[in-house]
């Protein structure tokens, strides 16, 4: 039995790594690079037509979006270089200072024609043409291997379909809300007990540190984002978009909040040091909400990360029941807070900044508030989208409402149901 089990952890990390987008990456891309050089030997007047293969390298993206976008640029900044090198080839040739004038005059034209990243390519491209002898040939030689590349790149990306990292993004997701979770842990632990000042500096230094957590996940949920648009196998890209990415907001909130509350942590062992943080009936009673709201963040993270609507339904229920519970242990320890800050004054406002701390982050993960932030965020993405492509919203507007009237006319509505 442990030899089985051992096969089976190596045969998943296997499969996991053929979904990892180094692997991914590499494979597509010389594969890409590959079939484009053979073609390009058959096409091209040049004996080592080596444009073609370096176009497909730099053409295929992770994503399909990426793919035709990058791919548009690169086509665009290697002719436009080309026409500039004819251009000098035609009126002074090469020299030093043509050279300097090739640069400044391609990286302007760059900048013109929008090529954003590829800029520099225009340049290169206009050196590399300008730099050899039968110049007529050697562009249209380059501009035909900039062609193969580029249609092969995007070729491989439509026959080797990428893959959608919207699984990646949510397990991204899903290990924010457990580090936080391990966080409100350890810090109602201390709550409920003595924390010298230096271990509640040491756990604001913990709640800073999460802010690298989030620019990671925000990379894993960019990539996730780029492989759900134009891409084919997916229906409903625009609402996991918007999912994923309003769940990692709500996140960073709490991550912001717990770190001014660990702030406020640091503040008042420094101020009742050498004596606990609270008494032990309001600490004991912090600790038990960090704990309830430490569940309910991996509850929330959960909840945005599922597809499959029987598991966001008992997700959700299970959210729902942790705020329920963990809003009882917030009034009760709004009380003890209150009539802690009576007995001691001096540091009423740090023990009020806890009580709205621990508020707002209960307020994020509220179910309601998340709906109506949801429905917000896919408004203004339609405004977006109507602003920027109207010819094709009435299209859809349109087709939308033919299926409608075709769906009242046969009945196909009141059958599904």
């Amino acid at each position: 039995m442990p030899e089985v089990r051992e096969w089976t952890a190596h045969a998943q990390r296997i499969l996991h790594k053929r979904r990892d987008p180094v692997v991914v990456q590499t494979v597509r891309s010389a594969t890409a690079a590959t079939i484009a050089y053979v073609i390009a030997l058959r096409l091209s007047p040049e004996p080592a037509p080596l444009t073609a293969p370096l176009t497909a390298l730099l053409v295929v993206q992770v994503t399909l979006y990426a793919t035709l976008t990058n791919g548009f640029r690169r086509v665009n900044a290697v002719v436009t270089g080309v026409l500039v090198a004819i251009a000098f080839s035609l009126l002074v040739g090469l020299t030093w200072w043509s050279l300097a004038l090739l640069l400044v005059a391609s990286l302007a034209v760059g900048r013109l024609v929008r090529v954003e990243e590829y800029v520099p390519e225009v340049a290169i491209s206009a050196m590399l043409v300008l730099g050899v002898t039968t110049v007529g040939d050697t562009a249209w030689a380059r501009v035909v291997e900039t062609l193969i590349g580029a249609i092969v790149g995007l070729g491989c990306n439509l026959l080797l379909a990428p893959p959608v990292w919207v699984e990646e993004a949510g397990e991204s997701i899903e290990g924010l809300a457990r580090r936080l979770r391990q966080l409100m842990l350890r810090m109602g632990e201390e709550a409920a007990g003595g924390t010298p000042p230096d271990q509640a500096v040491e756990r604001l230094h913990e709640a800073r540190r999460l802010d690298h957590d989030i620019v990671e996940v925000d990379a894993a949920l960019r990539q996730a984002e780029d492989s759900l648009r134009l891409n084919p196998r997916v229906r409903e890209g625009l609402l996991h978009r918007v999912v994923l990415r309003t769940g990692l907001d709500t996140l960073e909130i709490c991550t912001v909040v717990l770190r001014v509350l660990a702030r406020s942590f640091t503040d008042l062992a420094k101020e009742r040091a050498p004596e606990p943080l609270f008494e032990a009936e309001t600490g004991a009673a912090l600790e038990q909400l960090l704990s309830e709201i430490a569940d309910a963040v991996v509850s929330f993270a959960v909840l945005v990360t599922t597809h499959l609507s029987e598991s966001a339904e008992s997700a959700e229920e299970r959210l729902t029941t942790e705020l329920r519970t963990a809003a009882g242990t917030r009034d009760k320890l709004a009380l003890l807070l209150r009539e802690e800050a009576e007995r001691e004054t001096r540091n009423w406002q740090l023990l009020g900044a806890v009580l709205t701390e621990v508020n707002r982050i209960l307020d994020e993960l509220d179910t309601e508030h998340r709906t109506r932030r949801l429905f917000e965020e896919l408004d203004q993405v339609s405004r977006e989208q109507r602003v920027k492509m109207p010819r094709l919203t009435r299209l859809r507007e349109r087709l939308g409402v033919q299926e409608q009237m075709w769906r009242n006319r046969t009945g196909f509505g009141e059958r599904s149901r």
